[in-house]
């Protein structure tokens, strides 16, 4: 599955997803907390990766962050410019940043990482790692389960992982976990992971 066949599903679906999750009211208040809690707490600049609607990046601009929002999906890019004049969104890839070695402060990588293949996932964690400053923080939400499968999401083909081997693929990029929050599903919602997790804090040789 290929990044452009997600953003031209997303894309095809765009109108759907925005009315279901395109501000912050329609996510879980501890979620919300969270990325507040970890990435409005030092200067610098922060990316939402895969920012969809821009919703997330928004309220982090709104609590003083210099928060710029990416995605993959033109129209999820012209919406947020449209609701959110007054934001920096931007059209880009999760692959390769548009960013410097070391040079952002913070990450929210918020379900924008479910629709890579295991294979896919260390090259763009890799990616993170190089853009993330010395005591960075990434904050990333996924899709819990007991194993490491594929599912069918309603856009696109998904993959669900347990927290534990996420988090060793985090380590192995340069990251080290530092908050896990797990909740189970209900039916109607999926099982939902979150991990927050950091780079050293002194400078790569």
């Amino acid at each position: 599955m290929s990044a452009e066949q997600v953003r031209d599903a997303y894309g095809s679906l765009a109108g759907l997803y925005i009315n279901l999750f395109g501000t912050t009211e329609q996510h879980h208040a501890d979620d919300l907390a969270l990325v507040e809690r970890h990435l409005t707490i030092r200067p610098g600049r922060v990316l939402d990766l895969g920012c969809g609607p821009g919703h997330y990046t928004a309220h982090l601009r709104s609590r003083g962050v210099d928060a710029v929002g990416i995605d993959l999906v033109p129209e999820f890019i012209a919406h947020a410019k449209a609701t959110h004049p007054d934001g920096d969104y931007r059209l880009g890839s999760l692959a390769s940043l548009d960013a410097g070695d070391d040079s952002v402060a913070g990450i929210l990588a918020w379900y924008s990482l479910i629709h890579l293949p295991p294979s896919g996932l260390d090259g763009v964690l890799a990616e993170l790692r190089r853009v993330t400053a010395p005591g960075g923080t990434l904050v990333v939400g996924f899709v819990d389960g007991d194993e490491v499968s594929a599912f069918d999401h309603k856009v696109i083909t998904a993959y669900r992982w347990p927290a534990e081997p996420f988090s060793a693929r985090l380590a192995h990029a340069g990251f080290r976990e530092i908050e896990r929050h797990q909740r189970p599903g209900d039916g109607a919602v999926r099982p939902h992971a979150a991990i927050v997790a950091v780079t050293p804090s002194v400078e790569r040789p």
